[in-house]
């Protein structure tokens, strides 16, 4: 059963849901997704296991409707999830992260590297964004501030899921679109200048002494299998997994392989 709460996070209600009981693993959402793209995952998570998938800040359905601050950074959500931690009285987990979310926990090991016990990179990439990968979040920032969130989801829809998925499973990008739209305005452009000035987190790779999973769609053109690769040789207790049929939203278009794939790398002794 999934439980949805509300947590005060450095004087803002942060909502999270949770499932199972155990040792517990975060789950960080992909931009500008929320929590929510975590259900698939909650509703099997593995016996001996406490799933906990927060919020970022402006994302949620209950998200406050006010502009996110316009200097946030990906050190700030770092901050808020180490203060989730704090005020769940959990010091140590698992830290997991999709895209964004993968940037959030390079973030947290930055932070407090002794929050972590195992890391799980899904659809991400350790490295800055190029220049014309910056040029193009300048221009999502205009969209957003222009037309709003359902021209963000018209626009990027179809590059955050897989062909598979585009073709034959309809109701997932529904699902995407949703979450999308339920986003702030402000929270959108605050997260992607968040994601253009962030530092690369390459070098950091060769420092993680943790065990790691590496997951990544077959078809993400994102974050495409070839940088999947790459970071995973970079880590020195990694493991790589490559889903089929599946793109940039990984844990959504394949559930169940995805979850699968989490679990056999939770129960390893790896």
């Amino acid at each position: 059963m999934i439980r949805e709460t509300h947590v005060s996070v450095n004087g803002r209600s942060t909502r999270y849901l949770e499932a199972g009981a155990g040792w517990p693993i975060v789950l960080l959402h992909a931009f500008p997704l929320n929590a929510d793209m975590w259900r698939p995952q909650l509703d099997r998570a593995p016996e001996g296991w406490r799933m906990i998938a927060p919020d970022f800040r402006g994302f949620g359905p209950d998200a406050p409707l006010a502009p996110a601050h316009p200097a946030l950074t990906l050190d700030d959500l770092a901050a808020d999830i180490d203060a989730l931690l704090e005020a769940l009285g959990i010091a140590e987990a698992v830290i997991a992260g999709l895209s964004m979310g993968g940037y959030v926990a390079f973030a947290l090991r930055r932070r407090s590297p002794e929050r972590f016990t195992r890391l799980v990179l899904a659809d991400t990439r350790a490295e800055a964004d190029s220049p014309e990968g910056r040029e193009a979040r300048l221009k999502m920032i205009e969209l957003v501030k222009g037309s709003g969130p359902a021209a963000v989801a018209d626009q990027m829809i179809p590059k955050l899921l897989g062909t598979t998925t585009l073709q034959t499973r309809p109701e997932v990008a529904a699902t995407v679109r949703r979450m999308i739209e339920s986003a702030s305005v402000g929270a959108i452009a605050a997260a992607v200048q968040a994601m253009l000035t962030r530092p690369d987190s390459s070098a950091d790779l060769e420092r993680i002494s943790w065990p790691a999973l590496v997951v990544v769609g077959e078809e993400d053109s994102i974050t495409p299998v070839a940088d999947a690769e790459s970071m995973g040789r970079r880590l020195p207790r990694s493991r790589v997994v490559v889903l089929p049929a599946a793109g940039h939203l990984s844990n959504l278009e394949t559930p169940d392989a995805f979850s699968k794939a989490l679990e056999d790398f939770l129960l390893s002794s790896m």
